[in-house]
C-alpha cells in the first residue's frame, strides 16, 4: 500500500512547503500530493487555497501576486519540487483551478521533452472533472486521478470515460464492497485524507492501493 504525503508531511511542517515535502521524503513516502495555482506572471505555484490568508502572513489572491512575491512568503514553485524529488517518488498534482492547467502541462511536457521526466512520474488529479476531461482529450499520456467527495455523479463511469488511472474518494464514502468493486473495474484507489490510526488500519485491511 502506497503512503502518499498529503501536501507533503503537513503534520510535521507547514503544508505545501519545501520543508514539508523534504520531511515526507525523509519519512519514506511513495508519492507526494500537492496543489497548484498560478501566479500573476504565469508561474505554477504550490498552494492549496486561492487566497494567501490561511497559510501565509499575507492576504489576497494568489493570482494577483508575482512568483517572486509568492516565493518570499515561502510558497514554492512546482519546478522547485520536481527538482527536489528527482524522480524518487510520484508527484500527485491536484489542479485547484483551470488557470493552472495549461502552464502546468507546458512545464511537464517541457521536462519530458528534455528527457528529465516521463509522464508516469506524475499523477494529475482534480475535483473539477472538466479539467480531467480536457487533459484526457489531449492524449498526453499522464495518469489521471478522479477526486470526489460525494456520489451525486458517478465517478466510476466518468473514470472509465476518460480512461483514468485512479479514483481518489473521501475515505468516508468507502466500504469493503466499494473498494473491491472499484479495483475489479481496473482502477487504483487512493482515498483521502486519512489521519486517524483506526481508519488507516481499516483501509489497509480492505487492501486499498494507497492512502493520501
Amino acid at each position: 500500500m502506497w503512503k502518499i504525503g498529503h501536501r507533503g508531511a503537513c503534520g510535521y511542517a507547514p503544508e505545501n512547503t519545501i520543508a514539508s515535502f523534504q520531511k515526507a521524503l525523509d519519512l519514506g513516502v511513495d508519492a507526494l500530493e500537492l496543489d497548484v495555482h498560478c501566479s500573476a506572471d504565469g508561474t505554477v505555484m504550490i498552494i492549496h487555497d486561492a487566497t494567501l490568508d490561511r497559510t501565509t502572513n499575507s492576504h489576497g489572491l494568489v493570482q494577483t501576486k508575482t512568483s517572486a512575491e509568492l516565493k518570499t512568503l515561502g510558497i514554492p514553485t512546482l519546478l522547485e519540487v520536481i527538482e527536489l524529488v528527482r524522480r524518487r517518488v510520484i508527484i500527485n498534482i491536484e489542479f485547484k483551478s483551470k488557470e493552472a492547467m495549461m502552464p502546468t502541462l507546458s512545464l511537464l511536457n517541457q521536462r519530458i521533452s528534455n528527457g528529465k521526466n516521463t509522464a508516469s512520474d506524475f499523477l494529475l488529479s482534480s475535483f473539477d472533472w472538466d479539467i480531467l476531461a480536457e487533459i484526457a482529450a489531449r492524449k498526453l499520456g499522464f495518469p489521471l486521478g478522479v477526486l470526489y467527495e460525494d456520489l451525486q455523479k458517478d465517478p466510476i463511469a466518468f473514470a472509465q470515460n476518460i480512461r483514468a488511472y485512479s479514483l481518489h474518494p473521501d475515505y468516508k464514502l468507502l466500504t469493503f464492497e466499494t473498494v473491491k468493486s472499484i479495483q475489479q473495474k481496473g482502477f487504483t484507489i487512493y482515498p483521502w485524507t486519512v489521519n486517524a490510526l483506526e481508519d488507516i488500519e481499516r483501509l489497509k485491511s480492505w487492501q486499498v492501493d494507497g492512502i493520501i
